[in-house]
């Protein structure tokens, strides 16, 4: 008798333990938090361009929170990309395979403090197949407990939203080609006088056609206008100067930087245009349409002839043209 008391007292211990750490485990889910986010964001393209995700998982309760994380991360983690139809994309090969082999898995225990967070940075095209240009959304799933046939507990992330460009198009010189997204064609630089420039920017971003404003604007030019930028650009190698670029363009379209240029102008008018066989300027006066009145300002544009191709390369505005009608 007494040792089926014991075994049943032993029994109910385990099943009181197990619904303690299951309703412990229930609630550190509230108090463990999981991001992610770009971890240096730029212009990504449909197949080149590496798409690196920043993973952090921040421990917002009274205890320390602990979870494994395997040397080979797909054991750990995943990405679940759709695209704006809610269709899932399919995963990498790779991915594919790794976990339909059979081999050891090695992993280290992570231990998060309170108040403290962990990250790591993962390629996505390591987890799924991307190689069609378009908007997707992106969410992460970690597996505390690793990857396994019979998954337990998982955590979801936030969602990101991607946006893939088509692939570049690179010219018999190495120059990468931008491209018409109304008519698919390869947008490429006529030979156009500098007023025929402004006005064939000015227009584009009438029409909110981006590529067609970026044409003819040199962006390392631009993006140097500010001490601190030339600064940080001279110090930058090579890679560091196209991210800073990218950057600086998706900057432009999101109106956060030199919105004096990326603003659209109701209508313009080109004044006078100066120009020798390197070097020009022209002087546009652009109207924008407030909600009671039109104000105006006095652009000067100035380029330069680069192979033959004339290019904006700075810009000044005179506010002192304001008027009300």
């Amino acid at each position: 008798m007494n040792n089926i008391c014991r075994f049943s007292f032993a029994l109910l211990f385990g099943i009181c333990a197990l619904s303690f750490l299951s309703a412990f485990e229930t609630d550190m889910r509230g108090e463990v938090e999981f991001n992610i986010r770009f971890y240096n964001r730029q212009v990504y393209y449909s197949q080149s361009s590496p798409i690196f995700i920043q993973v952090t998982i921040t421990n917002n309760s009274p205890l320390p929170y602990r979870f494994k994380l395997a040397d080979d991360r797909v054991f750990s983690i995943d990405f679940d990309i759709r695209t704006m139809q809610n269709r899932q994309l399919p995963q990498a090969d790779n991915l594919i395979r790794k976990r339909t082999q059979y081999n050891h898995v090695f992993f280290r225990e992570i231990s998060i403090e309170s108040g403290e967070s962990f990250s790591f940075v993962e390629d996505l095209r390591d987890y799924v197949y991307l190689s069609q240009s378009g908007s997707y959304r992106v969410q992460a799933r970690v597996y505390p407990e690793l990857y396994r046939s019979s998954i337990a507990y998982i955590m979801d992330s936030n969602y990101l939203s991607l946006s893939l460009r088509p692939e570049l198009i690179i010219d018999q010189n190495g120059i990468p080609l931008e491209m018409d997204v109304a008519t698919g064609a390869v947008l490429v630089r006529q030979r156009l006088s500098p007023d025929e420039v402004v006005s064939y920017t000015l227009t584009a971003r009438q029409q909110s056609q981006w590529e067609r404003f970026f044409l003819y604007l040199d962006l390392e030019a631009m993006l140097s206008r500010d001490a601190l930028q030339k600064r940080k650009w001279t110090s930058e190698n090579e890679e560091g100067r196209r991210r800073m670029v990218a950057d600086y363009r998706i900057s432009l379209q999101n109106a956060t930087v030199d919105t004096d240029i990326s603003v659209i102008p109701a209508e313009f008018e080109i004044l006078r245009t100066v120009y020798n066989n390197n070097e020009g300027s022209v002087t546009a006066l652009l109207k924008f349409k407030m909600i009671n009145y039109n104000e105006l300002r006095r652009y000067t544009y100035y380029l330069e002839k680069r192979n033959d191709y004339w290019i904006i390369v700075n810009y000044s505005v005179d506010t002192s043209w304001t008027e009300s009608q």
